[in-house]
């Protein structure tokens, strides 16, 4: 008889919170005993979907039958088998550290943390217990993204000379509109509810920087490899709060040039986010679900269009793979894996100085 898992959830502050608990769930063998949320520096004004409350609510009708806990913390004496935790990215390594040390696996969203010292902290923790310590992201799930690592791994176009990375567009969480408890039309989120949000506050871990570079970082060191120098900017220009809602990161590779934005106030990119990666025989454009393969020189046309790379049977979502990972102990996707995940955070930890000082960080 398969294993069964007793799971906790804390932290509703991200709303990815709720696909991680409907991954679990969908596996049919776990049982999610309680859900708790943090305490935020400023108390949250709306209910609306996607807000921190109305995250909490949703888990609630988790299978199991959840019990909800005043106190985040009284849930270290369940007997927890795994603990969800979509915290303010300034609470992860706290919370991490508390359910390591009861020998609970750990499963987050992206990014892992907000510094390198937060997450040498988690990491620290999950190893002394010998637990997992997995962060999940959009992109791993994506084909075409997978496709672009097996595509520049079989040479064919050649050495990667430049990467880059836009988000889709965007108007900063919960900008598009809503819906509000008991109504049945999207309506605007106020400011007033925006600005009450961790998004928007910068010692909580808000900001574009952290919420859109990340995923530009995750696979800039996963395609390229770790750069050597990072610059930025980042600036708010429109969004309630002090974090910022703009961002750009430049990466200089041994051999490579990076690029990565992010934006809060881009109502149509009307070009493909990507990744992006440019090599010396040719270019990989991933537009949507399909990347397209350009080999031959000045044409607009694409060579060639690859459909994506498949995942193992049984491994296709973050909860078939954090179960997989913890019964088997088979090496995670690399994306989800913590070394990656370091090098992630260390790439986005020195473009906010970089930001804040002006000057180039050399890594």
């Amino acid at each position: 008889m398969a294993r069964r898992y007793r799971v906790g959830v804390v932290g509703f502050a991200h709303m990815h919170v709720n696909e991680l608990v409907e991954r679990l769930a969908a596996t049919g063998r776990c049982d999610f005993v309680g859900v708790a949320d943090t305490v935020p520096a400023t108390p949250s004004l709306t209910e609306v979907e996607g807000s921190r409350r109305a995250n909490l609510a949703r888990a609630l009708g988790a299978p199991g039958g959840p019990r909800r806990f005043g106190e985040w913390r009284g849930l270290l004496e369940e007997g927890l088998d795994l603990v969800i935790f979509c915290p303010e990215i300034s609470q992860h390594a706290e919370v991490a550290e508390a359910f390591a040390g009861r020998g609970v696996h750990l499963l987050t969203e992206k990014p892992l943390a907000g510094s390198v010292a937060d997450t040498d902290r988690m990491i620290a923790a999950a190893r002394k217990a010998g637990v997992a310590l997995v962060t999940n992201w959009p992109i791993t799930w994506r084909p075409a993204v997978r496709a672009v690592k097996a595509i520049v791994e079989s040479g064919e176009i050649g050495e990667v000379v430049q990467f880059r990375w836009r988000n889709m567009a965007s108007l900063g969480p919960m900008a598009h509109g809503s819906l509000h408890p008991g109504s049945t039309t999207i309506g605007l989120v106020s400011e007033a509810e925006k600005a009450s949000e961790w998004w928007h506050q910068k010692a909580a871990g808000g900001g574009a920087l952290l919420d859109y570079c990340c995923y530009g970082a995750c696979l800039a060191a996963w395609i390229v490899g770790m750069p050597q120098e990072v610059r930025a900017m980042a600036v708010n220009l429109m969004s309630p709060g002090d974090a910022e809602d703009n961002a750009t990161l430049l990466l200089r590779f041994p051999r490579a040039v990076g690029t990565i934005e992010a934006s809060w106030t881009s109502f149509h990119n009307g070009v493909p986010n990507g990744p992006i990666v440019m090599g010396t025989h040719g270019t990989l454009v991933v537009d949507g679900p399909k990347v397209l393969v350009f080999t031959e020189r000045g044409s607009a046309v694409p060579s060639r269009v690859e459909e994506g790379v498949a995942l193992p049977e049984g491994r296709g979502t973050i909860g078939e793979e954090m179960l997989h990972h913890i019964e088997t102990g088979a090496a995670l996707h690399p994306t989800l894996d913590v070394a990656l995940n370091r090098e992630a955070v260390a790439i986005l930890d020195a473009g906010r100085r970089a930001a804040e000082t002006g000057v180039a960080v050399v890594l």
